[in-house]
């Protein structure tokens, strides 16, 4: 018995710097980050009480309601087309085409990169006086025009497209391990009935890639609500408020606004949203099992 004890106890004792520092850097700063939303914290944090008075704020403030419709938008558009674009490239690539290993690093190296160099870079190449436009302009065609990055209506889908380039390589990288795993067979049986390719694709390999889909839709939801840095280097949030996120509001009011306790509220609000994402998909890969095991 005493043996047994101590045997359970090395791999707590062993874990414990671990589990000390997951709770004071993550639950610890998270439940402070709460506690701040509900005090009347502005340049510095105070204990001062004032219930859901800065929810209230949040909630009233036209800006925040715009960067949440943004960043509703942006997520929609930006999984999708990843999820498209990604499915579309792992499937090319399945072909055993000459030169994958290639075509798999180029189309993989964009997600390499950081948010803030994809952002510097879309940046240059949408400049109507230095990018794109200016190169096609100089070519002869004079009326061309690519300068979503200074429009109002078109700059949320500058930053959609940077997004897509950047990420679609993942998602391509998860669809082509699930297309690799779907059995020989299958495709065997499938020529031999006469099944056309793409219904073959549609009706049953879409299917047993679920889990990659649904991993892909996790990563991509978490970017969706944590999306800053690719927002700042390509508009900066603008022009005006076309491009404004949630994130970028928690980052202005917490060091421009010196608001500490409405930037708490925001960021509460988007742990909020992104525990709402991971439900799901918790539940799907462990509980969920778990009782299939059953």
């Amino acid at each position: 018995m005493a043996t047994r004890i101590r045997r359970s106890a090395v791999p707590v004792v062993a874990l414990s710097p671990t589990i000390l520092i997951v709770l004071f850097a993550y639950v610890g700063t998270m439940g402070w980050t709460v506690w701040m939303s509900f005090t009347g914290s502005r340049l510095l944090p105070v204990n001062t009480f004032v219930g859901t008075e800065q929810y209230q704020r949040l909630f009233g403030d036209p800006r925040w309601l715009v960067s949440v419709q943004n960043m509703a938008l942006f997520g929609v558009l930006f999984i999708g087309f990843c999820l498209v674009l990604g499915f579309l490239l792992a499937v090319a690539i399945d072909q055993r085409v000459r030169g994958e290993d290639g075509l798999r690093t180029i189309f993989l190296y964009p997600h390499a990169m950081s948010f803030i160099v994809t952002g510097l870079v879309w940046q240059w190449m949408m400049n109507p006086t230095l990018g794109i436009q200016e190169a096609v302009q100089s070519m002869g065609w004079a009326s061309f025009r690519f300068d979503w990055v200074v429009r109002r209506d078109m700059a949320l889908y500058a930053v959609v497209i940077a997004g897509v380039w950047q990420s679609a390589g993942l998602v391509m990288a998860l669809m082509l391990a699930g297309l690799r795993g779907v059995d020989e067979e299958l495709w065997k049986a499938a020529r031999v009935d006469g099944i056309p390719t793409w219904r073959v694709y549609v009706s049953i390999v879409l299917p047993l890639l679920k889990p990659m889909i649904i991993t892909s839709v996790v990563l991509l939801s978490i970017a969706v609500v944590k999306v800053y840095d690719l927002v700042v280097a390509l508009t900066n949030g603008g022009p005006g408020t076309s491009t404004a996120v949630p994130a970028k509001y928690v980052m202005d009011y917490l060091f421009e606004r010196q608001n500490i306790g409405l930037a708490a509220a925001a960021s509460t609000v988007l742990l909020v949203t992104v525990l709402c994402v991971l439900a799901p998909w918790i539940y799907a890969e462990y509980f969920r099992k778990e009782r299939g095991g059953a």
